[in-house]
């Protein structure tokens, strides 16, 4: 289930006084320990109300009433998505907010996601539904001839994601029917970034086959983020488009890392391709 985890505004944010190093610091580490969890969906800051507004209907009509607003600690500073087992669970996270966090002195709310489930059948629920057919999640699997292990470390210490999961052969059910050399291989192996998921497994003799027609993209804000990511990939292996500025980005590029997968990394995408 998921919760929305608030952080209710006080005055220095709506001042728009943003966080010290130091708080932004402790928040990245706060917001790495629920991603290492599995728990960490997205998050944001939003900044004060006085560079927003408010639409009130009356009578259909609405109206457009220009921040600030009052009741400071009624308003928003930020949130993360939480996606948890229960209530419980997510408060358990909650209690370990950063006290760097103005210093201490913070309000939090979490409020529960509504589900399919919680409402009663009927044509709105079925169009709902029609709309949220698709799947929860697309993740991508490659296979390697024996090297799954070194490949997700490398991709895991390129991306930064989290390594969540590499299952040897030898710890499977399955174990006494593969070749006891293949015990230390990967079976199973799962790179999460974002909510998104890399899997790989090693595959021997004639059930590998080298990736082909297919990419991995990852975009990036920072172009020299995107830039450093595309050359630690083409080390020790293939360019296949430089790194540099296209039509469609400010800069992309292809290459196929030294494990044969192919990657194509982008910075500001332009939004009409």
């Amino acid at each position: 289930m998921k919760y929305m985890l608030m952080r209710k505004a006080d005055a220095d944010t709506e001042k728009g006084v943003l966080p010290s190093q130091e708080i932004l610091q402790a928040m990245a580490d706060y917001n790495e320990q629920m991603m290492q969890a599995g728990v960490f969906v997205s998050g944001n800051g939003i900044r004060p109300s006085s560079e927003g507004c408010r639409v009130e209907f009356r009578d259909g009509e609405p109206r457009i009433i220009q921040g600030p607003f009052q009741n400071t600690e009624e308003l928003l500073a930020g949130y993360s998505i939480l996606e948890v087992q229960s209530l419980e669970e997510a408060i358990a996270w909650a209690k370990q907010w950063p006290r760097e966090d103005a210093s201490g002195d913070v309000t939090l709310e979490l409020r529960r996601y509504f589900t399919m489930d919680d409402f009663e059948p009927g044509r709105g629920l079925e169009k709902h539904k029609e709309l949220s057919r698709l799947p929860l999640e697309m993740n991508l699997h490659v296979g390697f001839p024996g090297t799954c292990r070194e490949a997700m470390s490398f991709y895991q210490e390129v991306t930064g994601g989290n390594l969540e999961a590499i299952i040897t052969y030898g710890e499977t059910p399955a174990a006494d029917q593969v070749p006891a050399e293949w015990h230390d291989r990967v079976a199973h192996a799962s790179l999460n970034l974002r909510g998104r998921r890399l899997m790989g497994a090693d595959a021997a003799g004639d059930c590998y086959q080298a990736p082909a027609g297919a990419q991995v993209h990852l975009e990036y804000d920072d172009p020299e983020q995107a830039e450093w990511v595309f050359s630690q990939f083409a080390k020790d292996g293939t360019i296949i488009m430089p790194f540099e500025q296209t039509f469609w980005a400010n800069r992309f590029g292809m290459t196929k890392d030294r494990f044969g997968v192919q990657w194509m990394v982008s910075n500001q995408t332009k939004a009409c391709l």
